[in-house]
């Protein structure tokens, strides 16, 4: 039997973390604040709960497909055409997470970092790191997840100097204009959870699996306490009345904090920050790979990550979208996430318990 390869509770735990925060907790501030103004901090405790409810469906799917991966298990229960068809979604729906990931940190460095160099060269730059820690396999990812949460401890510390400038009073009164605001807010802390379906194709190679909901749980609480803090120095640093007007508070707040080595803080921060934007685009090449390898029935990730990486960098070439076209595949995205993230863990939830229940067990030939 081939051994599948394990990863440890905190690096599957800072892989889904560090999916879900990446360049998403950029612009998170300001689509709060669009829906319920500084009330929007209020919107992500309920955030937190749909994600985790919906994390735990997730975890429940995996489960009761008897240990085996998840597209056996459908090929089992519903056909080979079945496990084909959700290994096509899933491989798009990643692919989708990693693109959007990746423009938007491009278009980033374009504009506060390289302004003057080409977008397929930055491209070119970020896939050579991308495809070695990628092809290395799961452990090699996992281990990278620990380095690169470990070396962003300081992030939070340096917002900080941003509190002598605060404003407390910009947070009241709580719910200015009623409490629908708050629930019509929390649809833009959809985005920003996008990441937790991967738990499908990482559970299988968990090596404590009876650990996974609790697993879920820390770091669903990693990534919105970590919303929660910058969220909070935002709002309590600009007014209520220009915080929507700002592209990207997290970073533009960074103008503010001066020291006598650093004249720009925010040039070194982002140049930094791209190991923590890479925790998008460098899982999901992984999984688009495993999805790929599943379909194909072959077990060399290096081929489908070879195909990836060169069609990224020559389409790059011809074509890279601007910020008001990555927002309509951000609003894409949303809606592509609700549906795999939240409806389709649902769905398979009650087809797989219907099928145990009839068939006492889904059966996997050996």
């Amino acid at each position: 039997m081939k051994r599948v390869p394990t990863i440890t509770r905190l690096q599957f735990i800072f892989m889904l973390s560090g999916i879900q925060i990446s360049v998403a907790v950029l612009s998170l501030p300001r689509k709060l604040a669009e829906s319920a103004g500084t009330d929007g901090l209020l919107a992500l405790p309920l955030g937190f709960v749909i994600s985790v409810l919906a994390s735990f469906i997730i975890v429940t799917v995996m489960k009761n497909s008897k240990e085996a991966t998840l597209f056996d298990s459908v090929s089992v229960m519903a056909g080979r055409w079945a496990g084909k068809a959700l290994a096509v979604i899933m491989a798009l729906y990643f692919f989708l997470l990693m693109y959007d990931g990746m423009v938007r940190a491009i278009l980033i460095m374009k504009i506060w970092l390289l302004p003057n160099t080409s977008s397929y060269v930055i491209m070119a730059l970020l896939l050579v790191p991308a495809y070695k820690v990628a092809g290395s396999g799961l452990r090699v990812l996992g281990r990278y997840a620990e380095i690169v949460t470990y070396l962003s401890g300081w992030i939070p510390f340096v917002y900080l100097f941003t509190l002598k400038y605060a404003h407390w009073l910009n947070l009241l009164p709580f719910f200015k204009e009623g409490i629908l605001p708050v629930f019509m807010a929390v649809k833009s802390t959809i985005y920003p959870s996008l990441g937790m379906v991967a738990v499908l194709l990482l559970y299988p190679n968990l090596n404590k699996k009876e650990t996974a909901y609790m697993n879920v749980l820390l770091s669903n609480g990693i990534t919105f306490t970590v919303y929660i803090f910058l969220t909070l120095i935002c709002y309590i640093y600009y007014s209520p009345a220009e915080i929507p007007y700002i592209n990207d508070p997290i970073i533009s707040i960074l103008k503010t904090i001066e020291f006598r080595s650093i004249e720009r803080i925010e040039i070194p921060f982002i140049s930094f920050y791209l190991f923590v934007f890479s925790m998008v685009w460098i899982p999901c090449m992984y999984f688009i790979s495993s999805c790929m390898c599943w379909l194909t029935g072959t077990s060399d990730l290096k081929v489908p990550l070879r195909v990836l990486c060169i069609s990224l960098a020559i389409g790059t070439f011809f074509f890279l979208p601007t910020f008001n076209q990555s927002d309509f595949l951000l609003h894409i995205l949303t809606k592509f996430g609700m549906a795999v993230e939240y409806m389709l863990p649902a769905l398979l939830l009650i087809c797989l318990w219907l099928y145990n229940k009839r068939a006492g067990g889904i059966r996997h030939e050996s």
